[in-house]
């Protein structure tokens, strides 16, 4: 299943996004291993208050439809529809209990990945997929515990996480670390490959700092490591490493504002792996409550990327030609790759959410994303040359019912 880093986000338990999305997206670019780690990591005190974490006053369950479609031009591209089922419990007044379902089901066309195709393969595809997690609080701290899993008919995903917190005296500095592991199975539907593994260990550390009453500030720092089947086996001429070794910086800075009692959210995220990858992503929201139970929330986040070490564009062989990248010798293990989301390219996000609180236990939100890619947007140089661009958009209904 081929999905923009927009479709990825979109599912609480997305895949590896070198072979499965626009490489390297935030909220994406990791096996679902590194993403449970991550969504344990993502204090509370950073999104929400200016303390450490506490369990949950209240326990809720959520109802999200997402329907998500890009395209390229001249050719209708993947649709996704995602319905989503989200629960957190608390327990005894010192436990918490988060689990999650997902179910998406795919059709269309898979991306592009030579400039000179005219169509591409038309396809067909639903994945299924949980989560759990089980939460300790203690008076300086947490300790979590967490699952998730991945199927559809050629891939196959599991991963564990332990992740805890130690907050200082003050409760002013929360020390968060975490480390997780993923197993995926592959077995792609024309039997390029037959039981294919990739096996990833991951680590995660960071720190929460309250700097004023209206001030809150993150850092995170990520390792991660894979072994195992990184190709995509969809793709003539596709031969990458067995190994990749990736390493991620998060920033975030929470400022809340008296005069309009909103806030806003500012992030930064460096990533960069073995496969020379390298991709900055900035992210700003802000939350603006409204009278009678409304809220608005704005959102733009920009992306840049460049290209994968071998990722071959469109120079072709000039004795073997199309699809020979330059420089191909039948039968040396050399790693090419024509797919263009290893490509140097930049991106951009627009969104809008709308929510409406009713009584005390009902809240409704809507949210819509537009999602552009192009070559030109790259910030470094001018991008792979003969990328086609990508347009997506994505709304999501979603109904929660505290209790």
């Amino acid at each position: 299943m081929n999905r923009s880093p927009e479709a990825q986000a979109a599912s609480p338990v997305p895949r590896d996004p070198i072979e499965k999305s626009n490489a390297s997206q935030a909220n994406s670019a990791a096996p679902i291993g590194t993403l449970i780690l991550s969504a344990a990591l993502t204090l509370p005190g950073l999104h929400n208050a200016a303390h450490a974490e506490t369990p949950p006053e209240n326990g809720s369950i959520s109802l999200r439809y997402l329907e998500y479609s890009e395209s390229q031009p001249g050719l209708d591209q993947i649709k996704v529809r995602s319905p989503s089922l989200s629960l957190v419990v608390p327990v005894a007044g010192e436990w918490a209990v988060e689990a999650s379902l997902v179910s998406d089901h795919v059709s269309g066309a898979s991306p592009r990945y030579h400039t000179v195709v005219t169509s591409a393969s038309r396809m067909s595809d639903s994945r299924n997929a949980a989560d759990v997690r089980v939460t300790r609080y203690f008076s300086d701290g947490s300790l979590s515990v967490g699952a998730a899993f991945s199927n559809e008919h050629d891939y196959l995903s599991r991963a564990l996480s332990v992740t805890g917190t130690i907050a200082s005296g003050n409760k002013n500095t929360t020390w968060t670390f975490g480390v997780g592991a993923s197993n995926d199975v592959i077995n792609p539907t024309n039997q390029a490959v037959v039981n294919e593994k990739k096996n990833t260990w991951d680590v995660m550390a960071g720190v929460t700092q309250v700097l004023t009453p209206q001030d809150i500030a993150q850092i995170n720092l990520g390792l991660s490591v894979g072994r195992g089947y990184y190709s995509d086996p969809y793709k003539i001429f596709d031969n990458r490493p067995r190994a990749r070794t990736t390493r991620t910086v998060l920033l975030g800075w929470n400022h809340h504002f008296k005069n309009t009692d909103g806030t806003s959210r500012l992030s930064y995220r460096y990533y960069s792996d073995s496969f020379a990858i390298k991709a900055h992503t900035f992210s700003l929201e802000y939350v603006q409550p409204l009278p009678d139970g409304w809220a608005l929330v704005p959102s733009l986040r920009i992306y840049s990327q460049s290209a994968a070490g071998f990722y071959y564009g469109t120079n072709y062989s000039a004795t073997l030609g199309e699809p020979f990248p330059e420089g191909y010798v039948f039968g040396a293990n050399q790693f090419w790759s024509p797919d263009q989301r290893l490509a140097a390219f930049g991106a951009r996000t627009f969104g809008l959410k709308l929510a409406k609180k009713f009584a005390r236990d009902w809240t409704v939100d809507i949210k819509f994303e537009n999602y552009e890619q192009k070559s030109s947007m790259r910030w470094f140089g001018s991008g792979s040359p003969g990328l086609a661009p990508l347009n997506a958009r994505n709304i999501q209904i979603g109904v929660t019912r505290d209790f």
